[in-house]
């Protein structure tokens, strides 16, 4: 018998069909004398209607008016789910964000927990061996008991910071795939699922373009130790024993993998563009004034590379952002022209970053070289480079994207026995 957080995401509670499909899940691990807590997204699409609707009743809409609708739809999921879960003779109760509770930050629509009280949910477990039902995305403001929501895929990040809260051992993330690949398989048809992944290793997936897990999920994983299994929710689950281990993908602490591969995968993401500022007098506070207006326009910046000139005066400097942040950030940089004092400004919007992860790398040399070389006799032109201790990062052109992901995922020895 053990503690276990389901998760359960927007294609799994489609429909009530679905949503049957869900309860059994749940029903074979409380057959097994688990206590289960269970997260569920909003079905669906609904989500997206429900942004829609604010969007339609009026472009500058109150942030906190805006989740206090785009959190319907966790509320209305975990309803369902409690109802179908009692017709299959499973004592359950729904429960939102604030009745928990779960605190957050004021910061509406990507509000952070700050604390969880998982007292009396734990005390039902005990006294009559109750399934909680639990809205994911949304939390409540201590300060002025306003619904927060936590940002796009924020269920996530509710079920392991739940998980974490009910000292839970193990939180499982149910999806529409059955774990974490080496790479995106529609683009690697080779490409092979991991049985493991380190944490820090999926860290940079997810941020790095894989779109399994949200990126701060896998950060409270890592920060309360709390091992994160991506499943299926599509298999049979009168098929699986929940003693054994299903097909799947666990995230964990590296000194629970016995033997990890110098690269564990490789990430793409071809909604990038690249500014290039050329001629910038070689000058103290140049760099912040390009990038401080920047981060007030609220424009994430990912590359950065910059090349001094071989007299010392100028230098250019290219950044990449978001491209659905490349026209505010390329007009912010227009405005502030004259404090920062380019002579030129180049931009591409048709590029990818390419990304190879791996905790190997860190006792392993000459890792980055070979896929430089590989990349070159393709004829694949690298416009920009950065590294960090367990990946390196490629910008290209977008045209070579997918060619890129099967050469390096083949150089390194990904693909499927």
């Amino acid at each position: 018998m053990g503690r276990l957080v389901m998760k359960f995401g927007g294609t799994s509670v489609a429909n009530i069909d679905r949503i049957r499909n869900v309860a059994r899940h749940v029903k074979r691990e409380v057959d097994a004398g688990h206590d289960v807590a269970v997260v569920v997204s909003a079905m669906s699409g609904k989500t997206n209607e429900l942004v829609d609707w604010c969007r339609d009743a009026s472009p500058l809409h109150d942030a906190r008016e805006y989740d206090a609708v785009v959190a319907s739809g966790e509320q209305v999921t975990s309803g369902l789910l409690a109802i179908v879960l009692q017709g299959i003779g499973i004592q359950a109760r729904s429960w939102q964000g604030w009745q928990i509770p779960i605190k957050t930050s004021d910061a509406h629509a990507s509000a952070r927990i700050l604390e969880i009280d998982g007292t009396e949910i734990m005390n039902r477990f005990a006294d009559r061996k109750e399934v909680a039902v639990i809205a994911g995305f949304q939390g409540i403001n201590p300060q002025n008991n306003r619904i927060t929501t936590l940002g796009r895929g924020g269920s996530d990040t509710s079920a392991v910071a739940i998980a974490a809260a009910i000292r839970a051992d193990r939180c499982d993330i149910y999806t529409d795939v059955d774990g974490v690949y080496t790479t995106d398989p529609r683009v690697v048809p080779k490409a092979r699922r991991l049985d493991k992944i380190a944490f820090e290793d999926m860290l940079e997936l997810a941020s790095l373009g894989a779109k399994v897990l949200q990126v701060r999920s896998v950060e409270l994983g890592m920060v309360h130790n709390m091992p994160v299994f991506v499943r299926s929710s599509f298999d049979k689950p009168e098929d699986i024993d929940p003693h054994g281990t299903p097909p799947g993908t666990l995230i964990c602490s590296e000194e629970e993998i016995m033997e990890s591969h110098v690269v564990t995968g490789i990430a793409f993401t071809k909604d990038e563009a690249q500014i290039s500022l050329r001629q910038i007098e070689d000058k103290p506070g140049v760099a912040a004034a390009i990038f401080g207006p920047l981060a007030d326009a609220n424009i994430n910046v990912d590359m950065i590379v910059q090349n001094v000139s071989e007299d010392g005066k100028t230098t250019d400097l290219t950044f990449t952002v978001p491209a659905s942040d490349y026209n505010r950030a390329r007009d912010t940089i227009t405005s502030s022209k004259a404090k920062i004092g380019y002579v030129r400004l180049d931009s591409a919007t048709d590029v990818s970053k390419v990304s190879v992860i791996g905790s190997g790398m860190r006792s392993h040399a000459g890792v980055a070289a070979k896929a430089f070389k590989a990349l070159s006799e393709r004829n694949i032109n690298i416009r920009a480079i950065t590294t960090s201790e367990i990946k390196f990062s490629v910008l290209i052109d977008a045209a070579y994207t997918e060619l890129a992901v099967r050469t390096l995922h083949t150089l390194y020895g990904l693909d499927q026995a």
